[in-house]
């Protein structure tokens, strides 16, 4: 290392107590001079949703966290379905490898991951019920953070992992609008005794396609299975009512959009205990130039920094990814967040933009296949929104290795020394 001054203070606040926030926390908490606290608007701290994948990405910022051991709970899934929701054909079947691999890919249930990181996360950390309604730049004081309840906070970096939503984003890139996609997803979780007799391959992770709705099942360990449910509605007309966060729904309305599925398919939603849906809107926003702001005071993590609205289904690595390279910048740099922030931006920023690209790229593909196939019908237009691997190497997210990434920036720097 180059730097041989001690490390200076840093006040850190972490708007924010979901997987981001929390990893973020974690790893600030391992570096010297460094004071954390999380401000979590919610008065009980729970995680709203169903499951959540947990990758070779994910697991391995786990490891580095220090975290993974502690996350024991989940459904392997070695194999991947998609599904013609009609007729059942099976479209497309990723058998992943055994050998080599030191943690099984898994489904569980969102509250376990969120479990595993409270567990490291040192007492007096995390204070509730405090909503950022407002952010001061104070120049050389820092940031001044305004609370609902009254309450002012100061601190000399504000990392923003408050989720698409964003009130840091909102309050330092003021231009920048997110908007509805048209994708709704409803949520839940049952026991898996509850639908098991109506198809065995509703116990192995896969989607049920139609044209413009599919429906996702998976156990998620612990004998719970999970539905994920999603169909399109025009933003023209739906925009002004929806909401990012889990909302109540009857069960009738999330049946209404699913009538021509399986009849296997539609008896699982029946199935669904009155109450137990929660509706979800997919936002999405444009890509950012730059994760970092007013001199280095504020910086983005997870899905603050990239609206993509769950895109490639590992937001939360993404998140923790983003929350342990921020950590070790600031330890390479000595909490001197005018070398640190840039040097985060330097390793994060192009591989959001690499997402955004790919996505746009696997939207112009999919739109030309469809104006090949002239009038499609409605099994070619299943077929043709099937994401596939397709000769596609997407290791450079599924498999990303953040350790061996950071280890490889780290010898660019001393490089340059």
């Amino acid at each position: 290392m180059t730097v041989n001054s001690p490390p200076r203070h840093l006040r850190v606040a972490v708007i924010g107590g979901g997987p981001g926030g929390l990893a973020t926390a974690i790893a600030l908490s391992k570096i010297p001079n460094v004071t954390v606290t999380i401000y979590e608007q919610a008065s009980v701290l729970r995680e709203v949703g169903a499951g959540i994948s947990i990758g070779s990405n994910t697991w391995n910022v786990l490891e580095l966290l220090g975290v993974a051991d502690t996350l024991t709970s989940g459904h392997p899934t070695w194999v991947i379905l998609n599904m013609n929701g009609r007729s059942g054909e099976e479209l497309d079947r990723r058998e992943r490898p055994v050998d080599g691999i030191k943690r099984p890919p898994v489904r569980t249930q969102r509250t376990k991951l969120q479990s595993a990181l409270l567990a490291h996360v040192k007492p007096g950390v995390i204070q509730l019920s405090k909503r950022l309604v407002r952010m001061v730049h104070k120049d050389n004081e820092g940031v001044e953070l305004h609370f609902e309840d009254g309450s002012v906070a100061t601190a000399d970096l504000v990392v923003g992992a408050d989720g698409i939503r964003s009130v840091v984003r909102d309050t330092a890139w003021p231009d920048y609008e997110i908007k509805f996609t048209g994708t709704t997803i409803w949520r839940t979780l049952l026991p898996w005794d509850e639908v098991k007799d109506l198809d065995p391959r509703f116990g192995i992770t896969g989607w049920w396609h139609t044209p413009t709705t599919h429906v996702y099942f998976s156990p998620v360990g612990e004998g719970l299975w999970e539905i994920a449910s999603r169909a399109w509605q025009d933003p023209e007309v739906h925009s002004a009512n929806k909401k990012s966060w889990g909302v109540p729904v009857e069960n009738a309305h999330v049946e209404s959009y699913f009538t021509e599925y399986l009849p296997s398919v539609k008896e699982a939603l029946t199935r669904v205990p009155p109450g137990a849906w929660r509706e979800f809107a997919a936002f999405a926003g444009p890509e950012l130039s730059q994760l970092t702001a007013w001199d280095n005071k504020v910086v983005l993590v997870g899905d603050s920094s990239h609206a993509l609205s769950g895109a490639f289904g590992s937001g939360a690595g993404f998140a923790m990814e983003d929350g342990w390279i921020l950590a070790q910048a600031l330890a390479y740099w000595k909490n001197d967040t005018s070398k640190a922030l840039p040097l985060f931006d330097a390793i994060r920023l192009p591989y959001y933009s690499r997402m955004y690209a790919h996505l746009a790229s696997e939207a112009s593909k999919r739109a030309a296949r469809l104006k090949a196939l002239g009038n499609p019908t409605f099994d070619e237009r299943v077929r043709n929104k099937i994401i596939t691997d397709g000769g596609k190497d997407m290791s450079w997210i599924y498999k990303n290795d953040i350790g061996a990434v950071w280890k490889e920036w780290v010898g660019r720097l001393e490089g340059a020394s």
